[in-house]
């Protein structure tokens, strides 16, 4: 399966003092949040649960020389461990604090679809520069508002509050809707690539998180997938396509919700 394409994060620098500083990890920018973050994602991804230099670097935005740079001083300051090849890990602590950049991401996209109206396309930059600025007090009185919600509008899990990750769910309870079988009926969960033109695309098919969908005839010579979302006309994709979509079988009389997406 080809890399999921991600949104590049912003690097600038901050005076904010963030979760890793105030445990005493050393100096804290918008810049360690963003690559602890993005660590995080594409750890997650990985089979191995690891990060490559050169992926860290295309998902920030920097050289690869950059990124190693910035990793040193991840694991100087007790953040991340990296082994001689290139593979980087966080530590607790590191990943305890890319945890909390990532919850306040995930809330604050859903916060500017849900309540300001936005189209989920255009969220993933607001919410690249509102991470960094916003208080827990106001985190958490958007999570309240919006109904302590498990996933973002893209069927991303929104990590639990403090250390924990008890909302991250199991690895493997989803699998891309290119390897459902035929005949099958299930839910979409979430959406791998966050690609702005992709985005849309995906919400011109109707193809959004919860969404209910029948797989009809997959002909893997010619790369598609034949499928019928509920209460719309069938449609085809191209197999590369719909592995960045991932789906969990339906339930029998079960409205997914995103509270129960997974």
């Amino acid at each position: 399966m080809a890399p999921i394409k991600r949104p590049r994060v912003s690097v600038r620098p901050t005076s904010r003092r963030s979760a890793s500083a105030n445990a005493g990890a050393g100096p804290a920018s918008e810049t360690v949040e963003n690559y602890l973050k993005a660590i995080l994602m594409l750890s997650d991804e990985s089979p191995a649960g690891e990060a490559t230099v050169s992926r860290i670097a295309a998902v920030v935005g920097v050289t690869p020389g950059t990124a190693t740079s910035m990793i040193k001083k991840l694991v100087a300051a007790g953040l991340a461990r990296s082994k001689r090849y290139g593979a980087v890990r966080l530590t607790a602590r590191g990943s305890a604090s890319a945890c909390d950049v990532l919850r306040r991401h995930r809330i604050v996209e859903l916060f500017l679809v849900e309540v300001v109206g936005l189209d989920w396309s255009e969220v993933h930059a607001e919410a690249e520069r509102l991470e960094h600025a916003i208080s827990p007090r106001l985190l958490d009185r958007l999570d309240e508002m919006l109904g302590r919600p498990r996933v973002d509008p893209h069927g991303d899990p929104i990590p639990a509050g403090g250390a924990g990750r008890s909302r991250e769910p199991a690895r493997g309870a989803l699998v891309p809707l290119g390897e459902c079988a035929e005949g099958a009926r299930v839910v979409i969960g979430r959406i791998l690539d966050q690609d702005e033109d992709f985005l849309r695309f995906i919400a011109r098919t109707g193809l959004r998180p919860g969404t209910r969908v029948r797989i009809g005839r997959i002909d893997p010579r010619a790369g598609t997938l034949d499928l019928r979302p509920d209460g719309r006309s069938k449609l085809s994709m191209a197999l590369s396509v719909a592995q960045r979509l991932m789906a969990e079988p339906a339930r029998q009389g079960t409205r997914i919700s995103r509270q129960n997406i997974i």
